[in-house]
């Protein structure tokens, strides 16, 4: 069970915040939370924070000052008048009922980034079922680029941010905006920006009326004068955008879009194209990132570019320039001569697109290692799993990451193999994995190891020796 998102607003927040003088942030470590603790410190409070886990983000908040603790005590409390927490916690925590029952400012991570985002003049909030990190990204490389100085919040790490989020100047704020439990519903676009709607978090949502009803509602906050920024070949978002009041700005692939991609190409699975806008030559695209997705990303970060006056010349650079984010197909080097990439994917939709865009890089064999994310979505979208890997030649299942689950359902990595066929298998945990993938890779191959759990510490286990990705 988690702990619900409050819902304060940004005025109660601030007059609340001016009494205040240290905020505690409990789940600290997580991206978007590590994002917003430095950006308190900056802003001149003490700051402190508890996780679970010390990590490379945890290891950076102690570097910029940030007292951390490394397990959950109501004595990590002493001095904070403030707490800003991610509702992912338990609602025992021991921080946060020592805050409730002391009656200090409790803000949740959405709504205290609500607040945060409104000191700025233009809000492009990122939100879709898949993609967000990716396009946050896109847009940031392209807005850096352009000269536009923007300040960011995203979901990945970017290499040329230095981390998941910038501090830039106040015209441009660019945001992922993270759907789960509506938690989006908590910030203030200007400028909304919607990759893809489709089933997904199976555990809050239960119906796409439902979901249609949370993305109609994020759209809307853009107000009269602001912009919805929307994949015209996607029908649910169609559906959602005959109530929007705003400025509607369309891009598709399909579609007759206002921004569309045409003479696509694949130069070993990466997309060459040309972008048109309402029939005129617009811009020519030539990523460093594979897949079809990514043109769908790169014309919504070129749109969302053209809400604020940045044009296609200086679309074409950023996003020549953008190398992708931190495990989005990130290249981590070679094992027993074949390449290795990270990835991110847990959805079928993700880990279907993903891997066809492998498929198209000219490799001999396509291997992946797949993790699967809790037991509710691994079972509601189980069918939809199973065709996921068709491009794939050969699959090994993890154990399921259960995050805020406990397997009520009979889901394992084993019963996903076993419904795969042939070319799955499980093998065990990520030591048995490692040792079969010594055994099996060989020159020509490509493994991609994907899934938003835990996977990552496979590489722990894993002989790679780093290098560039380029031929």
């Amino acid at each position: 069970m988690s702990v619900c998102n409050t819902h304060l607003g940004y005025e109660k927040i601030n007059e609340a915040l001016k009494c205040c003088k240290s905020v505690f942030f409990i789940g600290a470590g997580g991206i978007n939370m590590s994002s917003l603790a430095i950006i308190t410190k900056q802003r001149g409070f003490k700051v402190g924070g508890s996780d679970r886990t010390r990590t490379a983000l945890t290891e950076r908040l102690e570097k910029n000052g940030i007292e951390m603790h490394y397990e959950h005590d109501e004595k990590n409390l002493d001095g904070y008048d403030a707490v800003v927490y991610t509702v992912a916690i338990s609602p025992e925590n021991p921080e946060y009922v020592r805050a409730e029952r002391e009656g200090l400012l409790c803000v949740s991570r959405a709504d205290y980034l609500g607040y945060v985002m409104t000191g700025y003049k233009n809000r492009i909030g990122v939100c879709g079922m898949h993609g967000k990190s990716s396009c946050t990204s896109m847009c940031a490389q392209l807005f850096m680029d352009a000269d536009a100085d923007p300040t960011v919040l995203s979901g990945a790490e970017l290499a040329s941010m230095g981390g998941a989020f910038r501090v830039g100047g106040e015209e441009f704020f660019i945001f992922e905006a993270c759907e789960y439990m509506d938690s989006f519903l908590d910030f203030n676009p200007t400028v909304a920006v919607i990759l893809n709607i489709e089933m997904d978090h199976v555990d809050y949502f239960h119906s796409m009326e439902q979901i249609r009803e949370s993305f109609s509602r994020f759209a809307s906050i853009t107000g009269r004068d602001g912009y919805a920024v929307f994949n015209a070949d996607d029908g649910d978002i169609l559906l959602i955008m005959n109530d929007y009041e705003g400025h509607k700005v369309s891009f598709g692939v399909e579609s007759d879009a206002d921004f569309t991609a045409k003479n696509i190409k694949y130069i070993k699975g990466r997309p060459d194209f040309d972008i048109y806008h309402n029939g005129d030559f617009y811009c020519h695209i030539s990523l460093s990132v594979t897949g079809e997705h990514n043109v769908y990303n790169a014309l919504a970060a070129t749109a969302a570019a053209y809400t604020c006056k940045i044009g296609g010349e200086k679309a074409s650079i950023g996003l020549a320039n953008y190398k992708g984010a931190c495990r989005r197909m990130e290249y981590k080097g070679k094992m027993c001569g074949a390449d290795v990439y990270d990835d991110y994917g847990h959805h079928p939709t993700e880990v279907k697109t993903t891997l066809d865009g492998v498929s198209r890089m000219g490799y001999d064999r396509l291997w992946c290692v797949f993790q699967s994310h809790t037991y509710s979505r691994t079972s509601e979208l189980f069918d939809e799993f199973v065709h996921s890997f068709d491009s794939a030649d050969r699959v090994i299942f993890a154990d399921i990451y259960a995050a805020r689950e406990t397997d009520t359902r009979g889901m394992s990595g084993a019963v996903l193999a076993s419904a795969l066929g042939k070319k799955a298998e499980y093998v065990g945990g990520n030591r048995e994995i490692a040792a079969h993938l010594k055994k099996e890779l060989r020159e020509g191959d490509v493994l991609i190891v994907m899934g938003a759990g835990d996977i990552y510490k496979l590489y722990d286990e894993l002989d790679i020796e780093k290098g560039d990705v380029s031929k």
